[in-house]
């Protein structure tokens, strides 16, 4: 680990980005006379470019067609502009990835149990990053359908929900909360197609309370970079600063991931520091996203303090083997009415029929089905038009509060509590039956019956 004003000297965000690209950037440049093409072996070097474009899950004949429409997209959010065939999407909506977070949710719970205040954002940042390792997953999900929702039970104790509430430019929401901590959500991804690759922007705002002291947690991610999404291996980098702030006491952690070099060097690998309010070192942090993150004391010019020991704070857990979308066992559980709570909102994302017959390896129904719910979402948009109507999410309130992030501001969404109040009067009937949820029909719609014109 080196110093502080070692590290410092680096220059921080934008630097690391920078790095990243001067490292692995000049891979290709037109590459079988595809202009502006840049093809990234992240095992390997400028050699081995030609070869690795041949690779990946894309059919020759559908990459060159695919290649030609896109080209006009090149340094555009493509966000939700753009449709993209079902063949590079796994089973699960954007909402459901937003829940995965929260499967090392224990580390949550440990951060709020903690008396000391620094190895309390060991805890906290280690979950923050234990996302990370799903990301290497380069399946795309669905993009949520205006008024989805989808809900998380049975984990931990927490109660989880996510709601799309915006369309164009797309914005999500959500809310957990348990015993020991509530986490609160606005997500407005931005993106910037580059050609074979794509910048993603973690343009939101989330904030952890831990219950026990009532402190606030402010959590700023990384950017990603998506790289060879049509020819070649596609594999995702997340070079740059994690910044987690406790704001109640001005004490931060700063975790650097490490751009991947050649031939993979320095891929996964995360140090930082916790700070004290003076910008003093107290923890050192080191490790990898995709396997665990460990902690140690450390004196003022971030050595480790003699006598203590690197423990370690986060492990992946066991995964299955040759799963074809590279679920772990909590993504599986994700599609799961196991984690549904009784009477499912019938706007979930488990009961999206494009999303079930792509989990069923029926590509031609799931393809037919995401189409006709597209089509669905901009008959409905072309009618609050014609009718002066506006949509009203349902479980969130869009607030006049702007949210400055590294990559423009974002238009902060609030938990309005109904949700919560929903639960309870459901989960306290007595008069509700029980029935087969998986057959009700998929419906976030504002309106009903409405023929697509």
């Amino acid at each position: 680990m080196a110093p502080k004003d070692e590290k410092k000297q680096g220059g921080g965000f934008f630097a690391s980005v920078f790095a990243s690209f001067s490292s692995l950037g000049n891979v290709v440049n037109g590459l079988m006379g595809y202009e502006g093409l840049e093809v990234v072996n992240p095992e390997g070097g400028t050699e081995d470019a030609e070869e690795e474009a041949q690779k990946g899950r894309w059919r020759q004949e559908d990459r060159d067609s695919y290649w030609k429409m896109m080209q006009k997209y090149i340094g555009s959010d493509v966000t939700s502009m753009v449709t993209l065939p079902v063949i590079i999407f796994e089973p699960l909506s954007m909402l459901q990835r937003m829940a995965e977070l929260m499967e090392y949710s224990n580390l949550l719970d440990q951060a709020d149990e903690c008396e000391d205040p620094y190895l309390r954002l060991v805890y906290a940042s280690s979950w923050a990053l234990s996302i990370y390792y799903s990301c290497q997953r380069t399946w795309k999900p669905f993009n949520p359908i205006l008024g989805e929702t989808y809900e998380l039970t049975n984990h931990g104790g927490i109660t989880f929900i996510s709601e799309q509430i915006c369309h164009h430019p797309p914005i999500s929401a959500a809310h957990a909360e348990n015993e020991h901590f509530t986490y609160d959500i606005t997500s407005k991804l931005r993106t910037k197609f580059l050609g074979n690759s794509v910048d993603i922007y973690p343009v939101g705002r989330t904030r952890v309370t831990l219950k026990r002291d009532g402190v606030v947690l402010d959590l700023v991610p990384p950017a990603t970079k998506v790289n060879n999404l049509i020819f070649g291996r596609t594999w995702v980098d997340s070079p740059g600063e994690m910044i987690m702030t406790n704001l109640t006491t001005g004490d931060k952690v700063v975790l650097y991931f490490q751009p991947c070099g050649w031939f993979g060097a320095g891929r996964y690998e995360v140090d930082g520091y916790v700070y004290n309010a003076a910008e003093e070192p107290k923890i050192l942090i080191t490790g990898k996203w995709n396997e665990s993150m460990n902690y140690q004391p450390c004196d003022l010019d971030g050595e480790p303090l003699p006598g203590s020991e690197l423990k370690e704070v986060w492990r992946v857990a066991d995964v299955p083997k040759n799963d074809k979308f590279q679920f772990t066992y909590f993504a599986r559980k994700l599609n799961s009415f196991e984690t549904a709570p009784r009477k499912l909102l019938a706007s979930d994302s488990r009961l999206r029929p494009d999303r079930y017959a792509l989990e069923k390896s029926d590509l031609s129904k799931s393809g037919s089905e995401k189409s006709r719910l597209e089509e669905r979402q901009r008959a409905e948009k072309r009618n609050r038009e014609d009718t002066g109507h506006h949509f009203t999410p349902r479980w969130f309130d869009i607030t006049s509060e702007i949210s400055p992030t590294p990559w423009g501001d974002l238009e902060v969404c609030r938990y309005n509590g109904k949700y919560s109040e929903y639960r309870a009067s459901v989960d306290s009937s007595d008069s509700f039956e029980e029935a087969d949820v998986s057959s009700t029909e998929f419906n976030p719609w504002q309106y009903g019956n409405l023929v697509s014109r």
